[in-house]
């Protein structure tokens, strides 16, 4: 018998056998949003964020985060408290996460550090130190390596972009941005504190 015709059963027989029903336990904030709009500016960074920190470009970013509030829209109930609104809001960024993932690489990416995930989002703030280690990682770089990768997530130059600043083919460029970024990473693992 399945688990939900047993908990059915058992309830029911409950009930008949003169116990009061069980309370429903339903963990709700007494924070709720007013309507639409407060819902959407007091999470459009969260996602945006979330986006940017996946894929690494801005234009890509944007598309995502307003495909995860237009896929969100319908089912979300604005009664819902805040914490149960940004819990949606993230299970619906990783599926079109996901979904850009698929169409993108051609294959479904669903393996995500959620616990990183949620704390990104629910921090509401950026580290103020990243800036300055970012600019750090990237003067330690070749010069070349640092101007690949200023050129495609700081300045969100497609990878012909930049490869035309740079004079080199695509193919090229695609190169040089994956020994830049693994180089980038070594740094990057050498000076966490």
């Amino acid at each position: 018998m399945p688990v939900a015709q047993r908990f059915r059963r058992r309830r029911a027989e409950g009930d008949d056998a003169g116990e009061a029903p069980r309370a429903r336990l339903h963990a709700v904030g007494a924070d709720v949003y007013p309507d639409w709009e407060a819902v959407y500016r007091d999470n459009v960074d969260r996602v945006y964020r979330l986006m940017f920190s996946k894929v690494g470009n801005r234009p890509d970013a944007e598309d995502l985060t307003t495909e995860v509030f237009l896929t969100a829209l319908r089912p979300l109930r604005v009664s819902a408290s805040v914490g149960e609104v940004r819990a949606y809001l993230l299970a619906t960024a990783r599926t079109v996460l996901a979904g850009h993932w698929r169409r993108t690489l051609g294959r479904e990416i669903t393996a995500l550090d959620e616990e990183r995930d949620i704390a990104a989002f629910e921090a509401g703030a950026i580290d103020p130190r990243t800036p300055a280690r970012a600019e750090a990682i990237l003067r330690q770089l070749p010069e070349r390596y640092g101007r690949i990768l200023r050129l495609r997530f700081l300045q969100a130059c497609s990878l012909k972009e930049a490869a035309a600043e740079l004079g080199i083919t695509v193919g090229n460029a695609k190169v040089l941005q994956h020994r830049a970024l693994r180089q980038a990473a070594q740094l990057a693992e050498g000076t966490e504190t």
